[in-house]
């Protein structure tokens, strides 16, 4: 049976806790303005998809000749969603912003192929979520663009919010973190369930 509630939660959760293309997108949009930084975030979305496309088609193998893998990689994405948790509830304050300058479509298309969260994003959603329910091509199809969605989306939040957001998580952030880190344990707990 496919969990579609802690499948949401998942993909959400990695798509909004800050991470490389969220900052980025916040500080460049906070810097030069909204408009100015979507060919940045535009960048993010296809390389997003790009590597999701690899990473679907890896796990889709790796799936379908290590059947046995599945609890394997239950366990290890449940350690990786308490580490995350962990992380996340444990992080400070503050949001820095990186006065990087290249804004460009190249750059954050680029960003994706260096940025460890999508690979285990990716990989974990497939193996736990989908795979186990949704193995043919027509469905791995589908989880790939949600994935890409949601997963991008993240960044042009963060970038419509700019530096509104930064100061939102700031006031709030022991309270949101506390949030997200006991979310993040419900969707490790209820793999097993």
């Amino acid at each position: 049976m496919f969990k579609i509630v802690d499948f949401l939660i998942y993909c959400f959760l990695c798509a909004y806790t800050p991470g490389a293309n969220n900052i980025l997108s916040m500080s460049n949009s906070a810097r030069l303005g909204f408009k100015k930084s979507v060919s940045f975030n535009f960048g993010i979305t296809v390389g997003f998809a790009i590597v999701m496309t690899a990473c679907s088609l890896f796990t889709t193998t790796l799936y379908s000749l290590i059947p046995k893998i599945e609890i394997v990689i239950e366990i290890i994405g449940a350690i990786y969603m308490l580490w995350l948790a962990w992380k996340i509830f444990r992080s400070g304050d503050n949001i820095s912003s990186d006065d990087n300058n290249k804004i460009g479509f190249l750059s954050g298309m680029l960003l994706q192929f260096m940025n460890p969260k999508i690979y285990v994003y990716s990989i974990t959603a497939m193996s736990i979520y989908v795979l186990p329910v949704y193995n043919t091509v027509p469905w791995i199809i589908f989880f790939t663009f949600v994935l890409t969605v949601i997963g991008s989306s993240g960044s042009y939040v963060w970038a419509l919010c700019g530096s509104v957001f930064c100061k939102i998580i700031s006031k709030y952030s022991k309270i949101v973190n506390t949030i997200m880190a006991l979310l993040l344990v419900y969707c490790a707990v209820s793999l097993f369930f």
